[in-house]
């Protein structure tokens, strides 16, 4: 089970950390709010919530230029244990998840990317300098979503990805490498294995790229927001 120690979360908070005053989003992506850094005068930190004072170890990350960039961003290694966690729980009830699964089945396992089944989307153009491989998906060995784009067929089964939407991949293909979160197993007849698809961290995900910042669907922006205010309110008691 996730957690974080309450003592990190007290040390970097106070009982006014519950006050809420108009902050800015990002023009690209409203569900992300913008803190001038307590500590750092020239950094910002990027949060879901507009709870201030910000708590740092609760932020998305820290930030030296606005829009971040994949440079100027130093990503959170607690906030993403915390997305992660909550993506595992609820990535299965994802209405764009399950409607992959049904696609997934229907295709009898062919190879499939979350992020949208829209045909007529086209990937963005990549410079030399953001140059990826593709995943491998002829792969057969059983594995997360660094090693399959969906597997199975004939009742095997197989492995769908969770992934980022700012960049939807092509229909029938798997997103880029960066843009996975996990994956999710299926079970023969399309079904979440252990009922929650059993989610398996990429270990790829990055949360800004050229293409945008944490694009979360809106059910699991809104599961991973609500996870982060959950913390934010047994700080608010426990400083109290």
């Amino acid at each position: 089970m996730f957690a974080l120690h309450p003592a990190r979360l007290l040390a970097r908070t106070s009982p006014s950390s519950t006050i809420r005053r108009c902050i800015s989003t990002l023009p690209s992506n409203p569900s992300i709010y913008i803190h001038p850094h307590p500590q750092s005068p020239s950094k910002y930190l990027l949060t879901l919530t507009p709870t201030t004072p910000p708590i740092p170890s609760l932020a998305i990350g820290t930030t030296t230029a606005i829009p971040p960039t994949p440079d100027s961003l130093v990503e959170n290694a607690e906030f993403l244990k915390l997305m992660h966690y909550t993506v595992g729980q609820y990535a299965h009830e994802d209405p764009d998840v399950k409607a992959q699964a049904a696609m997934y089945i229907s295709s009898s396992g062919s190879t499939l990317g979350s992020g949208g089944f829209n045909p007529n989307t086209r990937r963005s153009s990549r410079t030399k300098s953001m140059s990826k491989t593709k995943l491998n998906t002829s792969a057969t060995g059983a594995g997360g979503a660094s090693g399959q784009g969906g597997m199975g067929g004939a009742n095997r089964g197989g492995y769908i990805h969770v992934s980022d939407s700012r960049n939807p991949p092509d229909f029938g293909r798997v997103a880029w490498p960066e843009d996975i979160l996990g994956s999710l197993e299926l079970d023969g007849e399309g079904k979440f294995v252990g009922g929650d698809g059993r989610y398996s961290e990429a270990g790829t995900y990055r949360v800004v790229t050229r293409e945008g910042v944490l694009g979360l669907s809106g059910f699991l922006m809104g599961k991973v927001r609500g996870a982060v205010e959950g913390l934010e309110a047994k700080v608010g008691k426990g400083s109290g």
